[in-house]
This record gives C-alpha cells, sequence and structure tokens, in this order.
C-alpha cells in the first residue's frame, strides 16, 4: 500500500472514530422496534428510515466533537479532530452534510415525518452546541432517542399511540439516566448505550415480534464488538 492508501486509510478510521461508528447498531435497534411498535413497514421504506437515522446520529457525534474542539485539546487530544488527523472544516462540513442528508430523507414520507426530522436534528444540535455544563443536556439526549421512535412511527404512516408514546417515554428516561451517568464519570457507559438495543429487544418482544426482538439482541452484542474497535464514549 502507497503512502496516499495508507493516509486514506488512516482518515478513514479516523471519521469512523470521530462519528462513534460503534454505537450505530442501537440506532438500528431503535429503527427496527419502533418499525414494529408501527405494525410494520414496507422493507424498501425500513431500509430510507435506517440510512436516514444513521445519517442524523453520525452528524450528531461528528458536532459534538466539531463543538467541543477547544475542550477535547486541553483533555483528550488523542482525538480525531485535537490530534488533526481530521481538520475543523472537514468535520462542520461533514456534520452538517449528514443533518441535512437525514432530514431530506425523512421528509420523503411526508410532512408528519419531516417534522419530527427537524425536531430530532435540532435537538441534535442543542445538545452538541451546550450539553457542557448544562443540566438539562440528558434530557436533550433522551429526547433524541425518542425522537427516533416517534420518526419511524410517522415515517411508517402510522399514529402515536398510547403505546408508541409509552415506549418512546420509557426510551426517554433510560437514555437520560445514561447520560447523566456518563456526566458523573460511571464507569460502564458503553455498556449501557449497547443495552439500549436490549431495550428494543423487550419493546419487539412485548409486541410479539420475537424476529426483530432477537435482531436487537444480536445487535446488542455487535455493539459490544464494535466498540472494542471504536470507543462508543
Amino acid at each position: 500500500m502507497g503512502a496516499g492508501g495508507a493516509f486514506g486509510v488512516m482518515t478513514a478510521l479516523a471519521i469512523l472514530r470521530l462519528a462513534r461508528i460503534s454505537n450505530l447498531p442501537t440506532v438500528w435497534s431503535n429503527v427496527l422496534a419502533a418499525s414494529v411498535l408501527a405494525g410494520g413497514m414496507p422493507f424498501a421504506d425500513l431500509l430510507v428510515v435506517l440510512v436516514a437515522m444513521s445519517a442524523l446520529y453520525t452528524s450528531g457525534m461528528i458536532l459534538n466533537d466539531a463543538f467541543d474542539r477547544e475542550v477535547d485539546a486541553r483533555q483528550r487530544p488523542e482525538r480525531p479532530l485535537p490530534s488533526g488527523q481530521i481538520s475543523h472544516s472537514t468535520a462542520w462540513l461533514l456534520g452538517f452534510t449528514l443533518l441535512a442528508f437525514g432530514v431530506a430523507l425523512l421528509a420523503m414520507f411526508g410532512l408528519q415525518a419531516a417534522l419530527a426530522a427537524v425536531a430530532l436534528a435540532a435537538a441534535i444540535v442543542v445538545y452538541d452546541a451546550w450539553h457542557k455544563a448544562n443540566p438539562a443536556s440528558p434530557l436533550i439526549m433522551g429526547a433524541c432517542r425518542a425522537l427516533v421512535y416517534v420518526g419511524t412511527v410517522l415515517a411508517a404512516g402510522a399514529a402515536l399511540s398510547p403505546t408508541v408514546l409509552a415506549a418512546a417515554s420509557a426510551l426517554f428516561l433510560f437514555v437520560a439516566g445514561l447520560t447523566q451517568l456518563s456526566k458523573r464519570g460511571f464507569r460502564y457507559v458503553g455498556l449501557l448505550i449497547a443495552a439500549i438495543a436490549l431495550f428494543d429487544a423487550a419493546v419487539a418482544a412485548a409486541s410479539c415480534d420475537l424476529i426483530v426482538a432477537s435482531v436487537c439482541v444480536g445487535l446488542f452484542i455487535l455493539t459490544l464488538a464494535l466498540q472494542r474497535i471504536v470507543s462508543g464514549t
């Protein structure tokens, strides 16, 4: 492999680290569980929603580091941005491009899905910009995950039934709680993040979809495996 090829591989790996790619399977499990709550959706539509939510998630992780660049330069200089592996301008461009792409994909499913996508994008930017020393930041992060459920259900053309709202609210509380533990320096945050997929498995199982529940358990295991390669925090 030449110098150019090696540089390209290193850049790609740095982007994967920047995007916290190891936690992405928990977003997929969110979408799968929400699709069960919605009563199912065509496979092609499900793929589009999976791509949209993946884009929104990765945009949030990238923009998080872009906003935190000065703090990370002091506290975590090994991260891709402060170490110079990825430029700040590239992070801003990539982050906002993915954010817009995710919103555009969800908007294909109609006005309600578009509004949910805009709300999710806004919550992502608000969290990334003001999560430091913000006591409400765990609630904003919880809202981000709950909106994945809401956006998926609306993209499926289903109503926000009491069951959907109850599941989204429970996910909100779970994620807000683990975010608060993370702010307090809890050691096993990566495990709790991976456990989001187990939450989704429980939601699917409660709806009698054991296939999706099994897939979500598999995504929990995949998240743990990927966290050994790319840090989830």
